[in-house]
């Protein structure tokens, strides 16, 4: 089990569970699978906290896409997965086209 000072951070989501990142992924993600979102863990968090709307993946029912609008027709997306009421972040980065998936959350 992590301790808590490993976390960047753990927010709630409004499907009820929580969700993390540790610093270690966090570095992962932001040198290696999408430099772009580097210095954007404030528009991450506000993103699994207050998303525009949210999707199951079709892949995974335990896999959710977290979506939020970032500026006109560009959304921030957050792929996390539900692991018995805690979360961790897959991954995060920005898009033009929100995916295919069942909607079960719009604000």
């Amino acid at each position: 089990m992590k301790k808590d000072n490993d976390y960047l951070f753990e927010v709630m989501t409004p499907l009820g569970f929580y969700v993390h990142v540790t610093h270690a992924y966090w570095e992962i993600i932001t040198n290696i699978k999408h430099p772009v979102m580097s210095g954007k863990e404030l528009d991450v968090k506000e993103t699994l906290v207050n998303p525009d709307q949210i999707r199951v993946s079709k892949r995974d029912p335990n896999v959710y896409l977290f979506y939020r609008a970032k500026g006109t027709s560009r959304w921030i997306c957050v792929v996390a997965k539900d692991a018995e009421n805690s979360g961790f972040v897959i991954t995060t980065y920005p898009t033009d086209a929100i995916k295919e998936g069942e909607e079960i959350w719009r604000k």
